[in-house]
């Protein structure tokens, strides 16, 4: 029997794109002629919209396409243009091969190919090259636009405390303008940078005073660094200081990065933005440090208030003869990055930690009747930790659900002239953001159904793995102890009163591997990875 069943993907990224043609309900439009032409029976109509196709991650439509079609919903899927599938020629080639896994053509009512033949698939590859060539095209131009915005002084978007962005004769073009009260407080860090306190210290004041940064949170070590080295307050425009730009976390410093008078009132003077410089650059000049090997717990220990990773730090107590002891010590992360205002020391003799946790874990890892424990233990939490996960999943597939149709509703008010440009783009921005919220706990909480293992845990296994990471502790220097460490224990907790209150331990396939074949210099810190089965200690 002939195949005639279709389904029909469309997408739009922008506003532009539905008043030029390209919109949601044309693309359908036009694919459903052709079909009525060709004989061929719509079944299922698959909708993102505002979206870019730079990737598949945040297109919900385009990932129930691609699940539906393991379930013989359809037997071809049609589009508009095939740019509209994927502006990345790797994405088109491996969606079109997960289509044909599962007997499902593609086709494009506007591109004359057929993928079923080497010719048509060449076709396509070509297509979808010139679809990525234009989307990088279009972000060159865009970079190009921007840069000569910044060389003209002029503010290219983005909160910063102390100025806000506004609209310039209710055009696009905009530009900063001072916020009286946040500017208050980056007057009042670059003072007191300026007489002598230090990045912790103005912290640690902020946030006990009440303030908060940009985004409404409590301010740490960097974000006071940020704002001490942010040109932006003396006036200047600097920009395209990083290589790859467009990532989240950007990296590769751009040496020739643009910095030139920008077109907004200054914040501070440059006399004291001078001195700060001077000064900040006067006490980076520190000596390195040379003790990390004397805190094998630091990240692993969890303060008891607040849950953030313990840090290191030392005291010196001169004695009465004279002479200077140094005392070790793990303390709160948040203390020491935000203040006492965020958390207190909760600090712990790291001695006393050290030799605690190092005897505990040999103790265990001795004893057969707890190793037994341990195998019962972690079975059962193997089996009770997959069932919530996968319910939690089926809930946050849920809202992305909602999310999206949510998203369609709001795009279909703009396309009826219900709603403006400016609303629809604020309304579509907030969707965006539960949306990627909601995906990357799909995405953490898929991972971790990955690594669960559903078979039953050996003793023999748990023995063999313990039993060398014994030995390899024994024998390791320092800084290798430490690194064993954050490989097999999760976290350690620490009590009311000062004092170890449990131990996490966690085991996987890499584990195994590396303890059960560890040679002289194999440790390496990037051997960890998802630990698919926990075991706590409770002291």
């Amino acid at each position: 029997m002939h195949k005639n069943r279709v389904a029909i993907y469309a997408r739009v990224s922008t506003a532009e794109q539905a008043e030029e043609g390209y919109s949601i309900e044309a693309q359908i439009e036009n694919i459903k002629r052709l079909c009525e032409i060709q004989g061929k029976i719509v079944v299922e109509t698959y909708v993102d919209r505002g979206i870019s196709g730079k990737s598949i991650k945040n297109r919900i439509a385009l990932q129930q396409l691609l699940e539906d079609c393991t379930k013989s919903k359809f037997d071809e899927v049609m589009v508009w243009k095939t740019n509209r599938l994927a502006r990345s020629s790797r994405d088109l080639l491996n969606i079109v091969h997960i289509l044909g896994e599962n007997n499902v053509g593609f086709s494009s009512i506007t591109e004359n190919f057929e993928t079923s033949t080497a010719t048509g698939k060449l076709l396509m590859t070509m297509l979808a090259g010139v679809g990525e060539f234009e989307r990088t095209t279009i972000v060159e131009n865009v970079k190009m636009g921007m840069k000569q915005r910044a060389k003209q002084g002029k503010w290219n978007g983005g909160r910063v405390l102390g100025y806000k962005s506004v609209k310039i004769n209710n055009k696009e073009e905009t530009r900063l303008e001072v916020v009286e009260e946040e500017a208050a407080i980056v007057k009042e860090i670059f003072t007191m940078y300026s007489k002598g306190k230090g990045l912790k210290a103005i912290a640690n004041e902020l946030n006990h005073i009440g303030y908060k940064t940009s985004r409404g949170n409590s301010f740490g070590v960097m974000g006071v660094k940020g704002i001490l080295k942010n040109p932006v307050y003396i006036g200047k425009i600097r920009f395209n200081r990083f290589v790859d730009w467009a990532n989240k976390r950007r990296k590769g410093k751009n040496e020739d990065y643009i910095l030139v008078e920008g077109n907004h009132e200054a914040i501070i003077d440059e006399e004291i933005w001078n001195k700060v410089q001077e000064l900040y650059n006067l006490k980076s000049k520190k000596p390195a440090r040379n003790f990390d090997g004397s805190y094998p717990l630091t990240g692993l220990l969890r303060c008891p208030v607040c849950g953030i990773g313990m840090v290191c730090g030392r005291t010196t107590n001169k004695l009465k003869d004279g002479t200077k002891k140094v005392i070790k010590y793990y303390y709160c992360g948040n203390f020491k990055n935000k203040g006492s205002a965020v958390c207190k020391s909760n600090s712990i003799r790291a001695d006393k930690a050290n030799e605690y946790v190092f005897s505990r874990i040999k103790e265990v890892l001795n004893n057969e009747k707890i190793l037994k424990d341990i195998v019962v233990k972690l079975n059962e939490t193997r089996v009770e930790k997959i069932k919530p996960l996968e319910t939690q999943l089926k809930g946050v597939k849920n809202n992305l659900k909602e999310l999206n149709n949510k998203k369609n509703k709001v795009f279909e008010l703009y396309e009826d002239g219900i709603i403006e440009k400016k609303t629809l783009g604020a309304r579509l921005k907030k969707i965006e953001e539960d949306i990627e919220v909601n995906q990357g706990l799909s995405d953490k909480i898929t991972k971790q159904l990955d690594n669960s293992n559903s078979e039953e845990v050996p003793f023999e296994f748990v023995k063999s793995v313990l039993g060398n990471f014994n030995k390899l502790l024994e024998e390791s220097h320092p800084q290798e102890k430490k690194l064993l460490l954050q490989l097999l224990i999760k976290k350690i907790t620490v009590g009311d009163r000062k004092n170890i209150d449990t131990i996490e331990l966690h085991f996987n396939e890499k584990i195994k591997k590396i303890l059960g074949n560890n040679k002289e210099g194999e440790l390496s810190e990037n051997e960890g990875s998802s630990s698919f089965y926990i075991f706590k200690i409770v002291i």
